[in-house]
């Protein structure tokens, strides 16, 4: 629920942070480890020139991609995200055992670090310790006599990073965006979404019958019997199934209106009387709030009826199997590799774990990316780096300033209110001002598990003692290491990690026209994202209120529809369509955000139209063959599949082709005819 953001790149490929795939090796860093180079910002090499740019553009920029790059065994997919993934990876891993090796004084954080890091890579001392280091959290569940007591239990799970039955934080008041507020949110369920749990389709049948499979799995590790843990298993995925019937769907979550509810504790309680809430608030060790956000109240409520119908003993079984998942990659192999059969090879085709020296990373990351952050930008992020994509976003947040004033759909008035909201934007380039404090985090060498458990404690707690005090704007939610980039509704910030600001996406040897193909449109995208038909509903403030004028809210919401019926029509793989509405954010930015790019392009370097660059592409050809670059790459079909499902963005070589149909300057650059497959008769166009 928090932060409400919305990211360049899926989190199913990024994850939190870098954190890709699991990995399960007993070694550190292997002797060979394969070495992957940025790829450059134009990689004529991926280009496959015998097919028509007029007919599949994705084809002939990317076509021989795939065959160039095949799919690591220990990835869902590979493209130029993934690969600049493993060239940070190798950095950082180089940064962490530097500071591993300097026997840094007890508490600094290049300590904390370092023994992080070790612990995690120990899977000897892992296996010797069993689940014991879990004991305490299994005594707690073994020991429940009474729904009663759930209340304390839940927040205990909740606030070390299990994610059983609902979720407890902090966000802004989507109403009052200078506060911090606690919110309370429906979660709870193993499989990816909701309609995981009802789709009819053999694959889908399929997918329910290997995660039923996949608890019974983790409960007999846990020591049940296989049969007391076979029947247990269908009893949690009949708990679940209740849960996912009163859960909201992602495409209505997509509403900014219909994930916000103030309500008072003691409603809430009368409404859902299963979940003392006031209790499990003080067991979380919150400030207490006599009101808070109810995102969806019919969930709450179907949860309370869920939990009274339910027997206390499968609420158990739900909890340890949640919690042992919750924890697989600090426990014995076993459970590790049966998390890892399920959720990676099974939902995503991947056939390998990745080397444990990568997790291992990747858990630095994200228990102390910061502190690493600190470390990874002082070696390499410049002050050039950060002054040059700082310049060019106010190129491309001028261009919105010019297309704002072009605009025949769009009155004066909310003209005046959307130039508001885009000269109030803050600009977040590569890291924050100020670091986080990780002084009360205790890291200790050698105990993976522990360090795990006290990092998600103390991540808990940060968020929540926001909980009643002013919003800390300069706060970011990733780190600076992270292959992304984000746009945030309640604080009107776009914001650009150091880690993408690095070729292929931003190369200083390339031309400005590849540049602003890739690097600009993503600042574009995170810029629209603030005039989407989410981000349109947020003012200049970050206040959820309304400023068009009914005739002008109109003509967007037909533009809108244009673009979702549009994509809607795309085949994602095999027989699954893109769903339109769930993609409409983000197809949206990416629409508005190459446009924005090509028009900042144009106002910085004046283009000569038909100029060749190079002997070979004209500078409006290098911006789009940029763009397109962004998007090759090789996907295993069962990740792609669940990506089409449960994914706000298009698959990417529709992130090609939904953009540039609709872009007359493409057809202009390519000499493409209307009637040909990249430039139909029919463009959609909001902004």
């Amino acid at each position: 629920m928090r932060p409400t953001i919305y990211l360049f790149l899926a989190a199913a490929v990024l994850g939190t942070g870098l954190t890709l795939s699991s990995a399960a090796q007993t070694s550190a860093a292997p002797a060979k480890q394969e070495t992957f180079k940025p790829i450059p910002g134009f990689d004529s090499s991926a280009m496959d020139t015998t097919a028509d740019p007029c007919n599949d553009f994705y084809q002939y920029a990317c076509g021989n991609f795939a065959k160039l790059h095949p799919i690591p065994s220990d990835m869902p997919m590979f493209d130029q995200f993934i690969n600049l993934y493993e060239y940070n990876v190798q950095a950082l891993h180089g940064l962490i055992e530097k500071a591993a090796a300097t026997h840094a004084p007890a508490g600094s954080n290049e300590q904390k670090i370092g023994d992080y890091y070790q612990a995690c890579l120990d899977t000897s001392a892992i296996d010797s310790h069993g689940v014991a280091p879990l004991e305490p959290e299994l005594k707690s569940i073994d020991g429940l006599t009474s729904k009663q007591q759930l209340p304390e239990l839940i927040a205990h799970l909740n606030k070390v990073g299990v994610g059983v039955f609902f979720d407890f934080g902090s966000q802004q008041d989507f109403k009052d965006a200078t506060k911090e507020i606690a919110y309370i949110d429906q979660s709870g369920l193993g499989l990816p979404e909701k309609d995981y749990y009802f789709r009819t389709d053999a694959k889908s049948v399929e997918i329910r019958k290997q995660y039923v499979q996949h608890l019974a799995n983790m409960l007999h590790l846990l020591g049940d019997p296989e049969a007391k843990a076979s029947a247990e298993a269908q009893q949690i995925m009949d708990l679940e199934t209740a849960l996912a019937k009163v859960s909201m769907g992602n495409v209505e979550r997509r509403d900014p209106e219909n994930i916000y509810h103030m309500m008072a504790v003691s409603a809430v309680s009368s409404s859902a009387p299963a979940i003392d809430l006031r209790q499990y608030i003080h067991w979380m060790g919150a400030p207490a709030v006599d009101e808070l956000n109810v995102t969806v109240p019919g969930f709450f409520t179907g949860l309370s009826q869920t939990i009274d119908s339910t027997s206390l003993d499968t609420i158990k079984s739900y909890l340890r199997a949640h919690l042992a998942d919750s924890f697989a990659d600090r426990l014995p192999h076993a459970f590790d590799e049966e998390n890892f059969d399920f959720y990676s090879r099974k939902l995503t085709g991947t056939p390998e774990q990745s080397a444990r020296w990568k997790r291992c990373v990747n858990g630095v990351d994200g228990s102390l990316g910061e502190a690493l952050g600190k470390l990874y930008v002082q070696q390499y992020f410049t002050p050039d780096m950060k002054s040059a994509t700082l310049g060019m976003v106010h190129d491309i947040e001028g261009a919105m300033d010019k297309d704002l004033d072009q605009l025949d759909w769009m009155s004066p008035d909310t003209k005046v209110k959307a130039k508001e909201k885009l000269h109030a934007v803050a600009d977040k380039i590569g890291y924050p001002d100020k670091w986080r404090d990780y002084s009360k985090l205790d890291i200790k060498a050698g105990d993976a598990l522990g360090n795990t458990l006290r990092a998600r404690a103390f991540e808990t707690a940060y968020q929540l003692d926001k909980i009643g005090k002013p919003v800390n704007r300069d706060e970011w939610q990733m780190t600076p290491p992270t292959i992304n980039a984000y746009y945030d509704d309640s604080m009107n910030d776009i914001n650009f990690p150091a880690g993408i600001l690095q070729p292929p996406f931003y190369d200083p040897h390339a031309s400005a026209a590849s540049n602003y193909g890739h690097i600009g449109a993503i600042v574009g995208h995170e810029l629209t994202h603030g005039f989407d038909d989410q981000g349109a509903k947020f003012d200049a403030k970050g206040n959820l209120h309304n400023w068009w004028t009914p005739e002008d809210k109109k003509n967007f919401d037909e533009r809108t529809a244009c673009v979702s019926g549009e994509y809607g029509q795309f085949t994602a793989v095999d027989d699954v369509k893109v769903n339109g509405k769930l993609t409409l954010g983000e197809n949206t930015a990416d629409n508005g955000g190459l446009r924005l790019a090509y028009m900042a392009l144009l106002a910085r370097t004046a283009l000569t139209p038909g100029a060749a660059a190079n002997g070979k592409f004209t500078p409006e050809q290098q911006f789009f063959l940029g763009y397109a670059q962004n998007w090759c790459t090789n996907e295993r079909p069962e990740f792609l599949r669940m990506l089409a499902n449960v994914d706000p963005h298009s698959p990417d070589a529709l992130r090609v082709k939904g953009v540039l149909v609709n872009m007359p300057e493409f057809s202009h650059a390519f000499s493409c005819k209307t009637g040909q497959p990249m430039d139909p008769a029919k463009k959609c166009r909001v902004w």
